[in-house]
């Protein structure tokens, strides 16, 4: 036996990826025994842990063969040869697929709650199983993997049988097994102890590990002087903060609106700084017409970066937009000044219309996420692309309405949000290293 158990085989796994220790590493973990041996890989190089699911699509009648292979965010990927020479049939398929999705929200659920999962856009991500038998688990995670925008996979194993590697067909791009042995018959035969791994342990792994690399933010009140008027905000930046984002709230709301907080709250776990503001003093906010009037609210969006961009906070720091509803117009407004010192820009279900001509003005890569039930904004946002000349996209969040208040509907936007925001402060921090 190489291992007494799985958190040995992790921490002995770990030594052989030591060269990875400061890159913009994720860890993830096979559930449910490829945990505990991520969590000791995450510890030692410092990173982020999180679980990889992938839910096979198992041949009708014949389910130990995969056609294909199911991951979060809607990745799909499907094995052409198989569905050609079995003959499935696109019904057939669909069911399948309808089967594995129902168990693959199931389990994100339940090893995750309401936390979305670690964006993994551009970053080196290290799957990790306790061990490789026939390799189809881990070719389809890899798969998934890179389909969720990874720039790097390692796949990372403490014991696989040898000459494993030839059963990838070159789908990652580093591998690592701390043995290859050559009597292989199981995984178990190597571990003294290969009882099975509750559900309960892999949820513990991933707060600890959550725990542990929780960012300690400064959470302070703030006053904002603009234009000849002082504007409340609430200011927070985690220790070492990659970036900050400022908020720009629709019509009717304020800096104390829970959708925003709710976003801003997922950016700070990621390590990003958020400043919400009101735009309006109390009295302003009366008035409809200065409710509407975008030029007057991207004037107050553009003093209040300047002001964040002086203080000790957020000197040298990559600065982005998160607008929403008529929000954002004011935040693409802003960015559309040629002065402007964004790196980002986000609107959520925003009124890019009422940024006229601003918005092919734009330079900051923007996110635009609308409600798939969204009729009408939906329509204005893919009409707003067309003149939109920056690096821009489009995402969908299916089922949701204006507000997102759908189950799920608010974490996916948080998650997309901060994908965004990590991806293009990263390049910055790169380009103009501080």
């Amino acid at each position: 036996m190489f291992f007494s158990d799985r958190s040995d085989a992790g921490r002995q796994l770990a030594a052989r990826l030591d060269h990875l220790k400061d890159r913009d590493v994720v860890v993830l973990g096979l559930p449910r025994g490829g945990v505990p041996v991520a969590a000791e890989v995450a510890d030692a190089l410092d990173a982020p842990l999180d679980i990889c699911l992938v839910r096979k699509l198992g041949v009708p009648h014949q389910p130990e063969l995969a056609m294909g292979a199911l991951g979060e965010g809607g990745v799909r990927v499907l094995n052409e040869r198989v569905l050609r020479e079995v003959g499935v049939s696109d019904r057939d398929l669909a069911a399948v697929e309808a089967r594995e999705h129902v168990e693959l929200d199931h389990r994100a659920l339940r090893y995750r709650g309401d936390r979305p999962s670690v964006p993994l856009d551009g970053r080196t991500v290290v799957v990790v199983d306790d061990g490789l038998a026939t390799g189809a688990t881990a070719l389809a995670a890899c798969r998934v993997v890179r389909a969720r925008g990874a720039a790097r996979i390692v796949l990372a194993v403490p014991v696989a049988p040898r000459g494993w590697t030839t059963r990838l067909g070159g789908e990652v791009d580093e591998t690592v097994s701390v043995h290859t042995p050559d009597r292989f018959f199981a995984i178990g035969q190597f571990y003294q102890d290969f009882s099975q791994t509750e559900d309960a342990e892999v949820v513990a792994c991933l707060d600890r590990n959550r725990a542990a690399r929780a960012p300690v933010v400064q959470d302070t009140d703030v006053w904002i002087p603009v234009t000849g008027r002082t504007l409340a905000g609430r200011l927070a930046v985690p220790e070492g903060a990659g970036g900050i984002v400022l908020f720009a709230h629709g019509s009717g709301s304020s800096r104390h609106s829970p959708r925003n907080r709710a976003v801003a709250a997922g950016l700070n776990r990621a390590g990003l700084g958020t400043l919400l503001f009101d735009l309006l003093t109390e009295a302003e906010a009366t008035d409809r017409a200065r409710v509407f009037d975008t030029p007057l609210l991207a004037g107050r969006l553009v003093g209040a970066t300047e002001w964040l961009a002086a203080r000790p906070e957020g000197t040298g720091l990559p600065l982005g937009y998160f607008g929403a509803s008529t929000g954002a117009a004011a935040a693409l407004w802003a960015a559309g000044d040629p002065a402007s010192r964004v790196s980002a820009v986000v609107s959520r279900g925003g009124r890019p219309d009422l940024a006229g001509e601003r918005l092919g003005r734009v330079r900051a890569p923007t996110l635009l996420v609308v409600g798939g039930a969204d009729v009408l904004v939906l329509d204005l946002n893919r009409k707003a692309r067309a003149l939109l000349r920056c690096e821009n996209r489009l995402a969908v969040v299916e089922g949701a309405g204006h507000l997102f208040e759908e189950p799920g509907a608010l974490e996916e936007v948080a998650e997309l949000a901060t994908s965004w925001f990590d991806e293009h402060f990263r390049r910055q921090r790169v380009s103009t290293p501080r």
